[in-house]
């Protein structure tokens, strides 16, 4: 096939030292000047698309823990109850999905115990007929094509930044449940439900139902008690956005609704892709106005404005959430790299690209057990940066836990999200940052070498060539 990786050994970190410097690193300019080692990283961007399991997009990739196979055929396969028979993975050359049912019932049943064999009859058994088949409880198609995968016929640039860059086999989403959990982990390593507003010891862990957003007219919003990133990158003076592209939600605003309308999406508009506005911290910080609308991403991109860390949601049209077309999601994310890459910042950025949850989609790999919430599923995650190795396949386990503790050691002097220690205890179970299982990013960059060029790709490129079975 058209497409090789150089597969290394995630330990080795050579030049991936966290010294530093005199040099501030929390403002928006791009000279690294005597900066070193992780600190030549001056802004972090997160880039969180929707449900993919890592085998749906790179279970054929050449050196990847994919796909399970011998002699050019697939070895494992998931009973069908429809059929009686067992399917195997097989290419799907469809651009729209429709993936399976993505509750926490719903992991537990795919995973079954570490035999990894429900996707298929979890996907025959989800809710049919919604008005809006996105919801997290429903499967979006008449014929199951959770053993579907793809390659770089269908997202050749994905398979583009992997062989360019870095491609990690071990991401898993932090819990074991859907799209709200996913983004509240993203920015504070939990997720919960607050009985009391304002008090974070009165929130507990909560994967299938935390605090939800209500529907538009009505209902009670949130309290979001416990502590975020956010918080301590205020205390730091680390600057930081979420931008949200306008559009409507991927998903409903309710996990276990059978049906709902679109609601509308935006920077103005708190919900499950943008919780961050019912953090109590966000709002005692005066820091609402770094929630923004995803055009002033663009702008500060092309000004070299970009702050110290951003994180970037999309909306439904362009998530890759089924049954929107992963070729429209691959062009917005191309845009969002290009832009990056264009932008005076690029030679100080590392861009962390992953999707939240595995949407129902096979994957061969049990996940760990870290604590009471998690992981979850595998999905696939890339880093692309001038410092990335070039073709490097990361075999540590990792989450998105992963991205916070790379922040706090490059922006915070390696200021956890401990509830001893960060000023603002709550109950959460554990300290994510610092769990033995979990892996460290800077094994995925060589801080020694020259900053790479930029490669902007074309949003939308024909296909690339075929995998093949097996590596």
């Amino acid at each position: 096939m058209g497409f090789t990786a150089a597969c290394g050994s995630a330990s080795s970190t050579s030049g991936a030292t966290s010294s530093s410097s005199s040099s501030s690193t929390n403002g928006s300019g791009s000279t690294t000047g005597n900066l070193s080692g992780i600190h030549k990283i001056q802004h972090v961007v997160v880039i969180m698309q929707e449900n993919r399991s890592f085998d749906s997009y790179f279970g054929t990739y050449p050196g990847a823990n994919g796909l399970p196979s011998s002699n050019g055929r697939f070895t494992t396969c998931n009973p069908n109850p429809a059929t009686g028979q067992c399917d195997y993975p097989y290419h799907d050359p469809s651009v729209v999905n429709g993936g399976g049912p993505h509750n926490l019932a719903n992991e537990q049943a795919d995973v079954n115990g570490g035999q990894m064999n429900g996707f298929v009859a979890q996907a025959e058994s989800g809710s049919r007929g919604c008005s809006d088949p996105n919801n997290p409880a429903c499967t979006n198609s008449t014929r199951p094509d959770v053993m579907g995968y793809h390659d770089a016929r269908e997202i050749p640039n994905y398979w583009a930044y992997a062989q360019n860059f870095v491609l990690q086999d071990a991401m898993f989403e932090p819990n074991a449940s859907w799209s709200l959990p996913e983004h509240l982990f993203m920015v504070s390593e939990w997720s919960a439900k607050c009985s009391v507003p304002g008090d974070p010891s009165s929130c507990t862990s909560d994967i299938v139902k935390p605090g939800t957003p209500p529907k538009k007219n009505g209902g009670t919003p949130p309290d979001y008690a416990w502590t975020d990133l956010t918080y301590l990158m205020h205390n730091n003076g680390v600057s930081w956005a979420y931008y949200v592209a306008n559009g409507t939600e991927p998903d409903c605003q309710d996990s276990g609704q059978v049906s709902c309308a679109a609601a509308p999406q935006k920077a103005a508009t708190p919900g499950i892709w943008n919780p961050l506005p019912y953090f109590d911290t966000v709002k005692q910080d005066g820091q609402l106005g770094n929630i923004q609308n995803l055009d002033h991403f663009y702008s500060a991109a092309q000004a070299g404005t970009l702050p110290a860390v951003s994180w970037i949601v999309p909306d439904g049209k362009n998530s890759e959430h089924p049954p929107s077309s992963i070729a429209d999601g691959q062009a917005y994310v191309t845009g969002l790299v290009n832009a990056i890459m264009q932008s005076p910042n690029w030679s100080s950025t590392a861009i962390f690209l992953s999707w939240d949850d595995w949407g129902g989609f096979y994957d061969h790999v049990q996940p760990p057990t870290v604590d009471q919430n998690g992981y979850g599923l595998r999905v696939p995650g890339l880093v692309i940066s001038p410092y990335a190795r070039q073709g490097f396949i990361d075999h540590q386990t990792l989450s998105f836990d992963a991205y916070a503790k790379f922040i706090e050691d490059d922006f915070l002097g390696g200021q956890r999200l401990d509830p001893a220690t960060d000023g603002r205890p709550d109950p959460r179970p554990g300290v994510r940052e610092t769990a033995p299982q979990l892996g460290n990013l800077t094994a995925d960059f060589n801080f020694d070498q020259q900053p790479r060029p930029a490669m902007a790709l074309n949003p939308n490129p024909p296909p690339g060539e075929a995998s093949t079975v097996g590596g």
